[in-house]
């Protein structure tokens, strides 16, 4: 397992825990930087940039998720697709099939035995919208 997919799994981690504790999106992260062994910057970024930027990813979320509300969704899944959103939106570094690639995978690894193919649709028509931010 590379680097980036270690930082992504591990982001999932932190935002997954985080809402199980009713924290706020990434609530866990300092806690998981003061305990735990040094963690991916990437890893940082992603939570950061999903919680900079909550309201907006969960708005693409809720319009593509056609049928699905949120609250709705398993909660891997659910933050699974932020943090593709994010990265489709927010880091143009990262190409779309990477980022639809990964977040599939684990899906398949993590979720239902139907999360692979409903996170796969979801980002691959926010991908589609072609909406990246530069910020």
């Amino acid at each position: 397992m590379g680097a980036r997919s270690k930082a992504r799994r591990r982001a999932l981690d932190i935002l997954f825990e985080s809402e199980l504790r009713g924290l706020p999106t990434g609530g866990t992260l300092a806690d998981r930087e003061a305990v735990g062994p040094p963690m991916n910057e990437y890893t940082a970024v992603l939570v950061h940039g999903v919680a900079a930027h909550s309201d907006e990813i969960d708005a693409a979320i809720s319009e593509y998720a056609v049928g699905w509300t949120l609250d709705r969704m398993p909660a891997v899944d659910r933050n699974l697709l932020r943090i593709g959103v994010y990265e489709l939106r927010y880091r143009p570094d990262v190409p779309n099939e990477v980022v639809l690639s990964e977040a599939v995978a684990m899906a398949r690894e993590l979720s239902t035995d139907d999360s692979g193919t409903f996170v796969n649709g979801v980002l691959a028509a926010i991908a589609g919208a072609g909406h990246r931010e530069t910020r």
